[in-house]
Order: C-alpha cells, then structure tokens, then sequence
C-alpha cells in the first residue's frame, strides 16, 4: 500500500487520523442499547467521565478512579453511576470505520486505554432489581394460535400410496440410532437473555461445572465460557473445584433476590 504523502491517505486506507488517541470501553447490555437508541442528532452528551486523582500518590498510576455518569433520564432500575476499571496490559490496537456508501475505510485512532464498565457499587442493588426483570421477561414464553383453512384432517392423514409402506410390525421397524450430544449443533441465543438464564440458574444454586451449565441452556460451551469469564469466578481448588461462582457484585444482586 503506498502512501501519497501529501493527504495522510491511499486509494484505499485513509490514515490522517491513525496516531489519535481514543479509549476502547466494554459496557454492560443496557448502557448499548440506551446509546445506540440515542438520536444522531441530538447535542446533548450522552455521559461524562469524572476522573479522580489522590494528591497524596499522584505518582501511582493506581490512584486514578474513573467514574461514567450518563447524562440522560433513565428510567426503571437502569444505573446511572459506572465504575470503569482500567486494563494496563492489552495487546495494541486500532479502531477503523467504514462508510456505507462506497466502502471507504478509515483508520479512526489508536487505543491509548482499555476499559472494563460495571455498574458503581452504591447501583448494584438498582441494576440487580433490572436483571432480575429481564429474567423473568426471557421467562415468558409467547405462544401463538394458527387456524388452519382445511378443517376436513387433509393434512393429517396418509396419502395414497403410503398406507402400504407403513408396517404394523414390529419387527420391521428400524430402530433410530440416539443422536450424540456432542453431534448436536446448538444455536446461541441473544446476548442479554443468556445472561438472565445464567442469573436464574446460580439463584438455583451457588455453583455449576460447564457440563451442567451447557446442559441446562444448550448453548455451546466456547459461548458459554465467555459469559462465565465476566459474570463469573472459577475455583481451581478447595471443596468447589472445578465449578464457576458469580462474582461478588453479581452474587449480591442475586441474594437480594432470593432474599426477596
């Protein structure tokens, strides 16, 4: 790829803006789905972040707190304080865009840091009572009714031709080989409703083997480990060994829940 020298930019990469510094931020669910319903068109912010200094270690880059506050109304249980926990160690990126006329790319910044949304201690009561509410949404299965236009059975008896093909005897019938778990192709489910059945299984009990878990949502174990990975701790030892646990800012939430 050649560089003309002149715009910052090739015939297929733009790169003026490659050596600014952005923040890459992994949020929970709700904080997404909240930004992403916000109006391109609206000034308003959608959060700022407050950062803390203690002038006593000013040196130590441990005594930097980040806080998110989101600026707009939110309603329900949704939080609106965030705690945002600093990686110090990532492997060096880029952000790109891409237009949707034309398919120009653009190179948009590097990643100076890396950070890790959770809701603020003083909310974690609020955003338990919002994952409780969205278990029990995920819960509700709707069922729909289909009137089928030929009332007559068509549908439901055999076509010439077949009665002949269908035995009555036993001895003719082939026995269906069992379909292996393992060759069984599990489709994953959304995001956020996974979240929830996890939610409600720890409310069952504490602690799960990934067995248990991919049996109890049938969803692929590589997926599933994902989500344990941030919802969850995993004992290397002691009586639980083997098992995964919620973190304690999610075991609370669930406390309450039972407690409830």
């Amino acid at each position: 790829m050649e560089d003309d020298g002149s715009s910052g930019s090739s015939s297929n990469l733009e790169t003026g803006k490659s050596e600014r510094s952005v923040w890459l931020m992994k949020c929970p669910l709700v904080v997404a789905k909240s930004w992403q319903s916000h109006p391109p068109s609206d000034p308003h912010p959608l959060a700022k972040v407050v950062l803390s200094l203690d002038p006593l270690h000013s040196d130590d880059s441990n005594s930097l707190q980040f806080t998110m506050e989101m600026a707009g109304a939110e309603t329900g249980n949704k939080p609106k304080s965030y705690s945002l926990n600093m990686f110090k160690d990532f492997v060096p990126m880029s952000v790109f865009s891409e237009t949707s006329q034309g398919g120009k790319v653009a190179v948009e910044g590097k990643v100076e840091h890396k950070f890790d949304m959770k809701p603020h201690g003083e909310n974690l009561e609020d955003y338990g009572k919002l994952c409780r509410e969205r278990t029990k949404k995920s819960m509700i299965k709707n069922r729909t009714i289909q009137v089928i236009d030929n009332d007559r059975g068509v549908h439901m008896r055999p076509m010439p031709g077949m009665l002949g093909l269908i035995s009555s005897s036993s001895k003719d019938k082939k026995k269906t080989a069992p379909v292996k778990q393992s060759d069984v192709k599990r489709t994953r489910r959304d995001r956020g409703e996974l979240e929830d059945i996890m939610f409600k299984l720890f409310e069952r009990q504490p602690n799960w083997a990934l067995k248990q878990l991919v049996q109890e949502t049938d969803q692929p174990a590589q997926f599933l480990k994902e989500i344990l990975n941030e919802l969850c701790v995993y004992n290397k030892r002691g009586t639980n060994q083997g098992t995964y646990e919620l973190k304690p800012e999610y075991k609370k939430s669930v406390e309450d829940s039972n407690a409830e």
